[in-house]
């Protein structure tokens, strides 16, 4: 596996011999501090070119970056199912290489750098041939800070969380599994990861990144929470999905408690109380109900 030296002196290198390639700046992990380097950290590269269409019409120029198991083009994939996409002044190359390394590469006119630049708070300038990148302040992991939320963010976060779990619980009680399985999945542990981030946030005067999907949660969680947020998953079996729910509701409590005490606000034990007496109603509820209560 080429080293980091290697692959950034190759992307380098390419920009200095092309003279279409006017400047390159990085953005991604690889140029934050606060994250522990490891052999699957890509290269989030940008190249400031002069034109966009030499480089997509003679696609096999990025050949020199190495052998390729596999390449993904987005824009090129949302052309083809229809959607409007300009190429003229962006477009991403997504390659990863037989011997692991993967470059996010993305070439873009100075117009578009000029609206995009230092947008990301993680950008570093790489190369700028004529002095055409804006100054910009040094990069740090501020613009993934988590953000402290307004009491009105707080309580929507809590009313939606409570109210959605009703779509789990009919969905478990009517033998949906893919229907109660993506209500959880996708709304309600969007709702749990949102006050799990602002609990973190809390504790850290709201000057920490969580990571992308949660991936730092073990490393901010303590040890019981941590044990909890991990039995919040499960497999397709009810008993153990109704579990998985109850768990995800206790957590979801302590921690909402706690930020509300943070923000000022009372958390809205009412809608609590009552959800967990309607969840434990349909957990016990007869397949042949005709009625919920």
């Amino acid at each position: 596996m080429r080293s980091e030296k290697e692959m950034l002196d190759l992307i380098l290198r390419v920009a200095k011999e092309d003279n279409r390639i006017r400047a390159v700046y990085m953005n991604g992990s690889r140029t934050n501090s606060h994250v522990p380097k490891d052999i699957f950290q890509d290269y989030d590269v940008v190249y400031v070119v002069e034109e966009t269409a030499s480089f997509i019409e003679e696609n096999t120029w990025i050949n020199v970056f190495g052998e390729l198991l596999m390449i993904q083009e987005p824009d090129r994939n949302d052309q083809f199912i229809g959607r409007e996409v300009d190429l003229s002044q962006s477009y991403g190359y997504l390659m990863l290489f037989t011997d692991g390394n993967r470059i996010d590469l993305r070439i873009q006119t100075l117009g578009e750098m000029i609206k995009d630049y230092g947008s990301d708070s993680l950008t570093v300038p790489l190369l700028d041939k004529d002095g055409v990148l804006p100054i910009i302040p040094q990069a740090s992991d501020e613009g993934y800070h988590v953000r402290r939320p307004s009491i009105k963010q707080y309580l929507s976060n809590c009313n939606n969380f409570w109210w959605c779990l009703q779509n789990v619980a009919k969905g478990i009680w009517r033998d949906e599994l893919p229907y109660s399985k993506q209500m959880f999945e996708l709304v309600i542990r969007s709702e749990l990861h949102q006050m799990v981030d602002w609990w973190i946030g809390s504790q850290h005067n709201f000057k920490i990144s969580p990571g992308k999907f949660g991936k730092y949660y073990k490393k901010h969680l303590p040890k019981r929470f941590w044990e909890m947020y991990k039995k919040t998953y499960c497999d397709s079996e009810y008993d153990h999905m109704w579990e998985s729910l109850f768990t995800a509701c206790e957590l979801f409590r302590i921690l909402a408690v706690d930020v509300g005490e943070e923000l000022g606000v009372e958390y809205p034990y009412i809608e609590d109380k009552n959800m967990m007496m309607y969840l434990e109603g349909v957990r016990n509820l007869p397949k042949d109900a005709t009625d919920i209560y």
